[in-house]
């Protein structure tokens, strides 16, 4: 059970490598050497597909060679090699060759495994202009008039429009083009991919002149995103003819418009480059952009030229095989620090002018805040502050509260002050304790007796008096309640039914995850963005202990009595299983192999915390917290996120706004997702 747990192919993952040989022209006896070494190498890694160039087994640059008899026979002769190694090779294989079909010349990419040619395709758009001469040597697929060849005896199906199936992986369909037949307007891949393919391969030369690197790399992100599959893209490297052109190898494998690989370029040697692709990531995203479907429909006539070809492989399943994929650990988070410092400006933008348009349209001039001292109200509060100024309004009109009850700390006050101090806010305290007091005394709660109950009851009295002195202050001052709430609390219900972290008039916070928001301060203390002297209390609160403060009992060094991330798990973790239990609709057994490839290892970095550590999570840690994830999310939480204040929708990892990316049942079970869980082995290796 455990090695298939921690098999990429349990998960719905594929390898697929795509192969860089060095080539002699006109020399099949050597480039088939290289390519079945090649083929042996990703056989090995647990690759499914390996892609080969364009006419690889002969050279791309034969020029008029290629009318030669000898040089065509030798390249079937190297194809019947290639044919009768497979046989012991678990691995579609696909090879690009010349081949003669009823008195034409075609430029063909074979596709071979378990010893037999699946299918040949022959390329469809033949470039005749600048450096390219095709139509000089081959014909265009469609001269063709069969759809299906002999060869070696056995019959072939032959044409540009064959979708290869692997029956024991299922959501493994590909197709394949060649090189010019995905720079055309409309390349006979996006066909393909509606026809059902999830890869989609294109065995290329590709000379290489100034700039057409980056240029490859637009070309198949857009192909693949716009698709949304995988695309395979070879070119051929050392050994290809510079008569009039050069070669540099670059190859490509891209998933829904991210890069996954990318060859050496200029490489002197043959090698290989190895990608897992997530092919259930790509159904699913298929199946939730219901305009795909819509183009299925509106192109029936091309789709359904498509034939299937079906075949089974032999899975590298028995076998522990890890993902050989990088996972990222804050999925909503950039690793890379340029990107991530892009990302943190982009949603502070998003925030900032949502909450400038709710103020316009409505005509009001003043916000109402309450501050605690901690994340989620710091960050909102710094969106405020630049949304004054956007409207060329004082930041006095932001009229900001700090609310101090029975557990409140001595640091978090502070900080609370503080902030407000260099944001340039109105700043009042308001001590909500009388006004409790008199609720729990109303309620006949045995704290007035002098009792140390501190119950949900104690509790929620404290969080609704700042809720409710928020909306009557709003009231009275002719503002509206700025939302502090965040994503994170929102999925896991760790937030109060109709209070502050629940309800205001409008939620800046609405889609943001606690993960995300701790960069965002982070971003702001760095970069001086909305507060020039505000560093140094901005660090303090990134590493403040995560805490309501409600109930007392803090320890001497200021720890508090209440840790949220004791009661609903790391915030860290949580994020994670939410973007893709939300974002994909894994399963919960595939999230957890996804979150044990990104945490089992501590090398990598952990989120600014209080603690601030390289942290680590073994599968048990990794279960038990999802468990509470699933449980809280789809069985507890659902009825506060059926009603939740507006707020701006932030990323595209997901809101759960019932107007926007989440509608539910409030009274749904959470028995399949428990269920599946128990799927997870409990002890690591």
């Amino acid at each position: 059970m455990n090695k298939r747990f921690f098999n990429l192919y349990t998960h719905h993952f594929a390898r697929v490598a795509v192969a860089i040989p060095r080539c002699r022209i006109a020399d099949p006896g050597f480039n088939v050497e290289q390519t079945l070494d090649l083929a042996r190498q990703a056989a090995a890694e647990g690759a499914v597909l390996a892609a080969f160039p364009e006419l690889g087994l002969s050279a791309y640059s034969c020029d008029d060679l290629f009318h030669q008899g000898a040089l065509l026979e030798a390249c079937l002769d190297g194809l019947a090699r290639i044919i009768e190694a497979s046989r012991t090779l678990p691995l579609a294989l696909v090879v690009g060759l010349p081949l003669k079909v009823n008195h034409q010349l075609f430029n063909c990419a074979a596709v071979v495994a378990g010893g037999r040619v699946l299918g040949v395709v022959p390329k469809s758009f033949l470039p005749n202009y600048g450096e390219f001469y095709e139509s000089r040597q081959f014909s265009a697929a469609d001269c063709a008039a069969v759809e299906q060849i002999d060869l070696f005896g056995a019959t072939v199906p032959f044409g540009p429009n064959l979708l290869f199936e692997v029956e024991n992986l299922p959501l493994l369909r590909f197709h394949v083009e060649i090189c010019e037949d995905v720079w055309v307007p409309i390349p006979p891949s996006s066909f393909a991919a509606m026809a059902g393919a999830t890869v989609l391969v294109n065995l290329s030369a590709s000379n290489v002149v100034v700039g057409k690197s980056g240029y490859r790399h637009q070309l198949v992100s857009q192909q693949s995103a716009r698709c949304l599959a995988a695309y395979l893209y070879t070119s051929a490297g050392r050994g290809e003819s510079t008569n009039d052109m050069a070669w540099d190898g670059q190859s490509l494998i891209y998933e829904k418009g991210e890069l996954l690989a990318e060859s050496e370029r200029f490489s002197d040697d043959s090698h290989v480059i190895y990608a897992d692709v997530d092919l259930e990531r790509l159904s699913n995203e298929r199946m939730h952009a219901t305009t795909f479907a819509q183009s299925v429909r509106r192109h029936a006539d091309e789709v359904a030229k498509f034939r299937r070809v079906a075949f089974a492989l032999d899975l590298p399943v028995a076998r522990d095989l890890p993902l050989a994929r990088t996972v990222e650990r804050f999925p909503y988070v950039p690793a890379d620090a340029a990107r991530r410092d892009e990302r943190c400006q982009e949603v502070y933008n998003i925030q900032v002018q949502a909450l400038v348009q709710r103020l316009s349209s409505t005509g009001i001039k003043k916000v109402v805040i309450g501050v605690s001292g901690g994340l989620d109200s710091t960050h909102a509060l710094l969106v405020c502050a630049r949304a004054m100024d956007r409207l060329g309004l004082p930041r006095t009109n932001i009229l900001a509260y700090t609310m101090p009850g029975f557990a409140t700390s001595e640091r978090t006050l502070h900080q609370a002050n503080e902030l407000m101090r260099v944001v340039g806010c109105s700043a009042q305290l308001i001590d909500i304790r009388p006004s409790c007091l008199q609720m729990l005394k109303d309620l006949g709660h045995p704290y007035v007796e002098g009792k140390a109950d501190y119950d949900i009851t104690f509790e929620n009295v404290q969080a609704g008096e700042r809720t409710n002195h928020l909306f009557r202050l709003a009231n009275f001052h002719n503002g509206i309640v700025i939302g502090t709430g965040d994503l994170s609390e929102l999925a896991l219900g760790w937030c109060t039914y109709g209070v502050g972290d629940h309800m205001s008039h409008y939620n800046v916070n609405a889609s943001v995850p606690k993960t995300l928001i701790s960069y965002l301060v982070r971003w702001v203390a760095e970069t001086g963005a909305v507060v020039q002297d505000g560093a140094d209390v901005l660090l303090r609160i990134l590493d403040t202990e995560i805490s309501p403060e409600l109930v007392p009992g803090g320890d001497k060094d200021g720890k508090p009595a209440q840790i949220t991330e004791n009661t609903i798990g790391p915030y860290e973790l949580q994020d994670f299983n939410l973007y893709y239990l939300l974002r994909y609709g894994f399963k919960p057994s595939k999230v957890a192999f996804l979150s044990w490839c990104a945490w089992h290892d501590s090398a990598q970095g952990s989120w600014p915390s209080a603690a601030n550590v390289r942290n680590a999570y073994g599968l048990d840690a990794i279960k038990k917290n999802l468990g509470i994830f699933l449980w809280r999310f789809f069985k507890t939480s659902q009825f506060k996120r059926t009603c939740v204040p507006n707020g701006p929708k932030v990323g595209n990892g997901g809101s759960l706004s019932p107007r926007g990316d989440w509608r539910a049942p409030s009274d749904s079970e959470a028995t399949v997702w428990m269920d599946d869980l128990d799927n997870i082995p409990d002890q690591a290796r």
